[in-house]
């Protein structure tokens, strides 16, 4: 047998037993967007000429590519500002279980936050909101603003989450004071392998005593001199990093998909931080893979492959 015909059996029987291992775990991803640019209206993101991502990211095409790995439940993430593309995740949402939830976008400081929190938090898929560095807005300029924080102070009254965006040290500085002011509100903090953690450790150590902050270790691919590398040796440090701030009990699994074609195919994506976490064994992988995002999202079962 040639050599490279033996590489490639051997690479798809590994990556057989890998989704065969995956299979025996319920997965929940935490992070996948929704959005159909062949609307009328079209979509805000992702940009026209964004050839790998401009296309419709429906649940029919997630549930393909996504279920061979063990995935059972995934929580959709706002990918839109405008008030109205809520409603229209909730109604896709309600025609397939595999969503379990969404985390939408509120503006929290103007006059018309309360009928609209009221008008969404109606429907149980509505988990949250999400703010951070996004839509050309600064948290740290909104958390300045009284009627904000009385905004965020409704969220965990309301048993609601809330998901940060685009990690960076300043970031990380400003939902310390966020959550001083307000901290029963749970928080998560998304693609946190994003970021060199260096700059913003003291921040990081701060949040990480604080039990209802979490950390989607999503967005874990980095490009790195024109490649994007698929072994888990190149991304252990940081991983050990988060893990040891952290803990396993507050770490949730985010593919962002499809996002995170940007860098590489789920598969890709998916086999970095299975194969990280189902080293530690399967307690800790089953905390990573399901557990925590039911603590940090409070999401409830849709379909009965999903766990309880």
């Amino acid at each position: 047998m040639e050599r490279r015909t033996f590489l490639e059996l051997a690479g798809a029987a590994a990556l057989t037993g890998a989704h065969a291992e995956a299979a025996t775990l319920p997965i929940i991803d935490t992070h996948i967007h929704l959005f159909d640019p062949t609307r009328p209206q079209g979509v805000p993101w992702p940009p026209k000429d964004n050839k790998a991502l401009y296309m419709p990211a429906l649940p029919p095409r997630y549930r393909k590519l996504a279920e061979p790995f063990g995935i059972v439940g995934a929580i959709e993430v706002e990918a839109s500002p405008l008030l109205e593309d809520n409603q229209w995740v909730l109604d896709v949402a309600k025609n397939d279980p595999i969503i379990v939830g969404t985390v939408g976008h509120l503006e929290l400081s103007e006059p018309d936050f309360g009928k609209n929190f009221d008008r969404f938090h109606k429907n149980p898929l509505f988990l949250g909101v999400r703010y951070g560095n996004l839509w050309g807005r600064d948290l740290a300029d909104e958390l300045a603003k009284p009627q904000f924080v009385a905004g965020l102070k409704t969220l965990p009254d309301a048993g609601m989450v809330l998901d940060t965006a685009n990690p960076n040290p300043k970031l990380m500085d400003t939902m310390v004071r966020l959550t001083d002011r307000v901290p029963n509100l749970r928080v998560v903090l998304d693609h946190l392998p994003q970021m060199d953690p260096a700059p913003a450790m003291a921040s990081l150590r701060e949040l990480a005593k604080r039990p209802q902050v979490y950390v989607k270790v999503s967005s874990v691919l980095r490009r790195v001199d024109g490649r994007v590398p698929e072994d888990l040796a190149f991304y252990r440090g940081r991983l050990d990093e988060i893990f040891g701030l952290f803990g396993e009990d507050r770490l949730v699994y985010g593919s962002d998909w499809p996002n995170s074609d940007n860098w590489g195919p789920y598969r890709a994506v998916f086999h970095v931080v299975h194969e990280y976490f189902t080293a530690k064994g399967r307690a800790v992988a089953e905390k990573y893979f399901w557990k925590n995002s039911i603590q940090a999202y409070r999401w409830k079962k849709r379909a009965p492959r999903q766990p309880a």
